[in-house]
């Protein structure tokens, strides 16, 4: 693991001035404070990773990789505006080549909403097709003229402001392939997993996956917009493809182990919410929601998975609630003391209804 970060991109002030500008030029105004937000990872030769920061007002939501080509720049995921510009930034630190794609790993506010700043900047939005029918149903006040999701958003993110949705315009139903001879990037759409849309992209000769939310490593597993149950089995088959190195959505990079981490979480939930909720009314049931928190807190190999219930975004519940609602059929609304500001505002910076 080589780790590249400021003082690695910038030897003296002026080369700082000089990125400044050039990332102004390119990408419009930079962000205070973006040159010392989150360090840019060299995985391999060419293949960077960029680990963000969970928030609704942070400026990189969600993680983001890119592929320096013999012609072109591949980014994975175009994240929030003000994000696509820090990216944007990072990656002319790097290389003068021209960014020509932006892969969305799904429809989700922190990995499509700065499409607009890439194609401004001379980039394609790519993903797959079920992508635009996430995006149909979700934002509606791109196709429907009433507010969705886009609009929820910008009431927290400043960013959003000089932005508009800009949906993905080349758009794959199974797979598609980026080759130069020395690099090959595969984005496959596997299964049905954190929304009906997603898909990873998958570089075989190095053995290295960027997975989108499909994986993430930690307690950002938002659940409303796919299906529990299908996740487990779409995992399987990112397991076959053989990763060595596992860029998440969310959280740090990880190995192959990591995959194995998220499978259990959400079999260890379904387990638990079969054994002590299925067979119960909605009120009883969201009684044992804490109960089985506590069990699966206590397992080591998911336990960073598990919200820990206090300040800040906790999704358990809506987890439990969701797992609940695919067993039974039943909805089962989240505690109300747990749905706080804080809940609020991520779900709808990443384009959510919570459950």
């Amino acid at each position: 693991m080589c780790e590249v970060n400021r003082r690695q991109f910038l030897s003296s002030g002026a080369a700082f001035l000089s990125l400044a500008a050039e990332a102004e030029l390119l990408a419009g105004p930079v962000p205070a404070g973006m040159a010392e937000e989150a360090k840019v990872d060299l995985v391999a030769p060419d293949i960077y990773f960029h680990e963000g920061t969970v928030s609704a007002t942070a400026d990189a939501v969600c993680n983001n990789g890119w592929i320096v080509f013999e012609d072109y720049v591949l980014v994975i995921d175009a994240n929030f505006p003000a994000g696509a510009k820090l990216i944007i930034s990072k990656i002319r630190a790097l290389t003068d080549k021209p960014i020509r794609f932006a892969f969305d790993t799904h429809h989700h506010g922190d990995h499509a909403y700065g499409n607009q700043v890439f194609v401004e900047n001379g980039g394609v939005p790519v993903a797959h097709t079920g992508v635009i029918e996430e995006m149909k149903r979700a934002e509606t006040g791109y196709y429907g003229h009433t507010p969705g999701g886009w609009e929820d958003a910008a009431k927290m993110r400043k960013d959003m402001g000089s932005s508009k949705l800009k949906p993905p315009s080349v758009l794959f139903s199974k797979d598609l392939f980026f080759d130069d001879g020395k690099h090959r990037v595969e984005l496959m759409h596997l299964g049905i997993a954190h929304t009906h849309g997603d898909a990873v992209a998958w570089l075989p000769k190095e053995k290295i996956l960027f997975t989108g939310d499909v994986c993430v490593n930690g307690p950002y597993n938002a659940v409303v917009d796919g299906d529990v149950g299908k996740w487990v089995t779409t995992l399987d088959a990112v397991k076959k493809l053989g990763a060595r190195v596992v860029c998440t959505g969310h959280g740090p990079r990880s190995q192959a182990a990591v995959l194995d981490d998220q499978q259990a979480f959400f079999k260890a939930l379904r387990e638990q919410v079969g054994a002590h909720m299925a067979d119960k009314g909605p009120e009883d049931a969201k009684a044992q929601i804490e109960s089985i928190r506590t069990m699966l807190k206590a397992n080591a190999q998911i336990a960073r998975y598990v919200g820990d219930g206090g300040s800040g975004w906790d999704p358990f519940p809506s987890q439990a609630a969701k797992v609940y609602a695919e067993m039974t059929g039943k909805k089962l609304e989240a505690m109300q003391h747990e749905l706080n500001d804080a809940r609020e505002a991520h779900a709808r910076a990443h384009g959510l209804t919570l459950v």
